[in-house]
């Protein structure tokens, strides 16, 4: 079957009713055909980690090291892991039977919820569209893929490989702008899985609300990150310089503010400004290593960031160039800050690290819980005790301790947010599960519930009231 090209609403149109004609095909399929085309995709990734840096280095001058470590990896460990685990997921999952159910078995099966809709973000596009369709594919869906248009060679590059991997009426990708998501957004999907910013993730989950779909929003928001007066001050400015630069700072789960104890700050500064020339150079925009803004766009509005912080009297302590051509800014910390600066209301998704200090614990919780709850939270410390006390007394989609955004590796674990920073968790058997309808089964095997049909006499009431109270 050839792909259907989706550009406008009818063709869009005749792509989800192929896709829903097929679903019963689909969802028939055993583990061993979905887990070869799961072995499709991530050969595919494999052998084409070339053309994937090709396509990353033009759209925003990403590097080969990058691609490897933030695109090629996560799929690859998805698809090894779901290959590993998926004849065991799919198998019934037995429950106990309970005293008053006695004569019945119960189950629950795993069906797929059918007609599935990936849209992605540019920011890591193979990754966050691929890690999701393995999800979806070993559940059994359909499947259309939305790429971001903000990296038009990403999203051709993607196009191109699911044209060669998979007939149209099992996954397609559909390129184009916002339009092209409204019309996607008006079908009547089972299932849309969104990665991308809480404001747009509103959008998705008011037009889900029309078909009554299923949503997964995978959002962001500000993850703060705490450096107690404990912490290996070198350690965590080298750790969080690392991490929050990778991809220029474009993650959505990148340590987005600092909370530091005021006796460690001159430190922690010191140390950041030595890491971030150690790994980038002297002139950071000459390094290979650092890529660029998507577009002159986000160049623009995080540039914004900095100069309306700076005008309100914050201090660029470290970096704070830029050159506009290029869509670049220097990796930059920025100090002196309050929440009347746009910085500290909005998720940066760029290369600018804010500190903020704090004097005693019950600051940081405070600080923390006055606004949304974040994708994630990172603590350095040494004392179990603060480590607790935050853990507890704040609420974040995932936690990290002594080092940052790692758990993005875990398998075992869900992946998602809280409340604004997403809904829904994915991430292997979390990811097999969202993407599948748990289907309730029992069975009997002699009745033991006739004995509770009408005429309701004294006899049954007086049956109901023991089970009641014994069952």
């Amino acid at each position: 079957m050839t792909h259907i090209p989706a550009t406008i609403e009818t063709d869009i149109e005749a792509l989800f009713q192929l896709q829903k004609k097929n679903l019963s095909t689909i969802a028939a399929t055993s583990s061993k055909e979905r887990i070869a085309k799961i072995k499709k995709v991530m050969n595919w990734v494999l052998e084409n980690q070339d053309k994937m840096t090709e396509a990353l280095k033009a759209d925003y001058r990403k590097d080969l090291f990058e691609v490897k470590v933030s695109e090629v990896m996560p799929v690859v460990s998805e698809a090894k892991y779901i290959i590993k685990h998926l004849d065991q997921w799919m198998r019934p999952e037995s429950v106990e039977t309970p005293l008053k159910m006695l004569g019945t078995t119960s189950k629950i099966m795993h069906e797929p919820k059918g007609n599935c809709l990936i849209i992605s973000p540019w920011n890591y596009p193979f990754n966050l569209s691929l890690k999701p369709l393995l999800q979806a594919i070993a559940a059994g869906n359909a499947v259309i893929m939305k790429p971001s248009e903000m990296v038009p060679n990403a999203s051709k590059l993607l196009a191109e490989m699911i044209q060669e991997l998979f007939p149209a009426n099992e996954v397609a990708v559909v390129e184009g702008d916002a339009k092209v998501s409204s019309t996607l957004l008006s079908l009547p999907f089972s299932h849309i899985f969104f990665t991308g910013s809480p404001a747009i993730g509103k959008v998705v989950m008011q037009a889900a609300a029309k078909h009554l779909a299923s949503v997964t929003l995978e959002l962001g928001g500000k993850s703060p990150t705490i450096v107690d007066e404990t912490a290996d001050v070198k350690y965590a400015a080298q750790t969080i310089a690392a991490e929050k630069f990778l991809n220029n700072g474009q993650t959505c789960i990148a340590p987005d503010y600092i909370l530091i104890h005021r006796s460690k700050t001159q430190t922690f500064v010191q140390e950041m400004g030595k890491y971030i020339q150690k790994m980038y150079g002297t002139d950071v925009s000459k390094s290979a290593d650092y890529c660029r803004i998507v577009n002159n766009r986000h160049f623009n509005r995080i540039k914004g960031l900095i100069d309306d912080a700076v005008e309100k009297g914050a201090k660029v302590a470290v970096g704070g160039n830029t050159i506009a051509a290029e869509n670049f800014i220097e990796p930059t910390v920025v100090t002196n800050l309050n929440d009347g600066m746009q910085i500290m209301q909005e998720e940066i998704f760029g290369p600018v690290l804010p500190i903020l200090e704090f004097d005693n614990i019950e600051e940081i919780s405070a600080y923390i819980n006055k606004g949304e709850k974040p994708l994630a939270l990172y603590i350095f410390s040494k004392k179990r005790a603060n480590i607790n006390y935050i853990l507890q007394n704040t609420s974040s989609g995932a936690a990290v301790i002594n080092e940052t955004t790692i758990h993005y590796l875990q398998n075992n674990l869900p992946f998602g947010g809280v409340n604004n920073s997403g809904i829904g968790k994915s991430f292997g058997k979390y990811g097999f599960e969202e993407f599948s309808n748990k289907k309730a089964v029992v069975e009997s095997k002699f009745s033991t519930f006739s004995m509770f049909h009408p005429p309701f006499n004294n006899r049954v009431i007086k049956m109901l009231d023991l089970v009641i109270k014994w069952f």
